[in-house]
């Protein structure tokens, strides 16, 4: 898998750079150039404004915040998350169950980034304006007996409240839709007949070449109806009796096919909802299509075939009883 993922990237890096050069590199007159700042530190004279319209932005912060810190380097949450990380990938090489390292790590992500919100992160300020910018002021509570409780004696925020308030319903309902339709769509058989028919004659022999270039396709075109992980969770179900070295073409051709549209992979939906939270509304599918359809198909192809030519992964299924003995 390191020689199709190695070049995926090097063909997305490269496509990324010649269609969104005039973002990257604003002011740039060309590839050249591109090539100087990237590696020799140029600067035009579009970078340089933005650049100084920056660090003025936060010098003006800085001066109008309280109590800020200079901090250089990572802070030490940073560090704690990044040992977690690589234990995570440690123990995951190790062979260990990749579910239970997975919810453990989490679990310890959580309770980390709870204790730091509770008693380190600074408390948010609530102090509502008038329309002409002055500070209301704050609304007097009282307590059953109608004495006035006074700001510092107010119940804090629970961890519970602050998650909840946190979660993308939309999103989590978006996902537990896609699932609950995938599953459903299975049970009637047409996925089943459906890559019957599309596949016809390699219908026997999906990952041989030449089908395996006709097969990659079909599950890029189901990836980006369905989603990629829900088209994953039909073809195991779809193909109980697959091959190691099946799964790493599906793997590879569903991973890169999120690239191709919008709905490809739930990736791209998160950061458009993100974005779109923030007012930035620029991450649509037109924006995307031209550039996410020529590359997707290059790295899709440029990767099964190295995939097909070089592999280590078995082309026996163990379950059907016809790989060698050892």
């Amino acid at each position: 898998m390191f020689l199709p993922v190695t070049a995926a990237s090097i063909i997305n890096a490269g496509m990324m750079f010649i269609y969104y050069g005039s973002e990257l590199f604003p002011g740039s007159s060309g590839l050249a150039e591109n090539i100087g700042i990237m590696f020799a530190g140029n600067r035009t004279p579009e970078m340089l404004a933005q650049e100084h319209a920056y660090h003025t932005k936060m010098a003006a912060f800085k001066a109008s915040a309280q109590d800020v810190q200079e901090s250089s380097g990572w802070t030490l949450w940073s560090q704690v998350q990044v040992v977690i990380v690589l234990l995570f990938l440690a123990f995951f090489a190790l062979g260990f169950d990749v579910s239970v390292v997975s919810i453990c790590a989490g679990a310890v992500l959580m309770v980390i980034a709870s204790y730091k919100r509770q008693h380190y992160d600074p408390r948010p300020d609530t102090t509502e304006y008038d329309a002409e910018g002055n500070p209301i002021p704050p609304k007097k509570l009282y307590d059953m007996n109608g004495n006035e409780i006074e700001p510092e004696e107010e119940e804090l925020v629970t961890e519970s409240e602050t998650t909840i308030t946190e979660v993308d319903y939309g999103l989590l309902m978006l996902f537990i839709g896609q699932f609950l339709l995938i599953g459903s769509f299975d049970d009637t058989g047409v996925p089943q007949a459906f890559f019957s028919k599309t596949m016809g004659g390699c219908a026997d022999q999906m990952t041989s070449v030449p089908c395996v270039y006709w097969f990659v396709m079909i599950v890029t075109i189901l990836s980006n109806v369905a989603s990629n992980v829900p088209v994953c969770q039909m073809l195991a179900a779809t193909f109980p009796f697959a091959t190691p070295y099946d799964w790493m073409q599906v793997s590879f051709s569903a991973t890169i096919a999120g690239n191709l549209t919008m709905l490809g992979s739930a990736a791209n939906m998160i950061v458009a909802f993100q974005a779109a939270k923030v007012g930035d509304r620029t991450f649509t599918s037109e924006r995307h299509a031209p550039f996410g359809i020529p590359s997707t198909l290059i790295s899709l192809y440029a990767g099964t075939f190295l995939l097909s030519m070089v592999h280590f992964s078995p082309e026996c299924s163990i379950k059907l009883g016809n790989c060698p003995e050892e």
